[in-house]
């Protein structure tokens, strides 16, 4: 994951840290590792979120449509779509709602 991050560039990679670290304070056991292709963090071997930067935005993976669906009151200002919230560093997602999709997925992953 350091070596994805140090391949993209600012304000692009401070935005994903950001990303990893808010994660990381919710479920500080995560694993960093790789899921369909793109960094990723998981628990009990469980995708929990994944995050890339695109040429024209960066997003975030939850792998999960029904938490994406369960936050759309909270996204509306992000491009959304079935499995991606697309955001930007100048406008990122906001910590409570990040924080909450993360533990959206946890849930699910602790409940299967």
């Amino acid at each position: 994951m350091d070596q994805y991050l140090l391949s993209v560039e600012e304000p692009d990679r401070s935005a994903l840290q950001h990303v990893r670290e808010v994660v990381k304070g919710i479920v500080p056991d995560a694993e960093e590792a790789r899921s369909y292709g793109m960094p990723a963090l998981r628990f009990n071997k469980k995708p929990l979120l994944g995050f890339l930067a695109a040429k024209k935005h960066l997003s975030v993976f939850p792998f999960s449509p029904a938490v994406i669906d369960g936050m759309l009151d909270r996204l509306d200002e992000f491009d959304v779509s079935k499995g991606t919230i697309r955001f930007s560093a100048a406008h990122p997602i906001p910590d409570d709602v990040l924080g909450d999709i993360v533990r959206g997925r946890l849930e699910e992953i602790t409940r299967d």
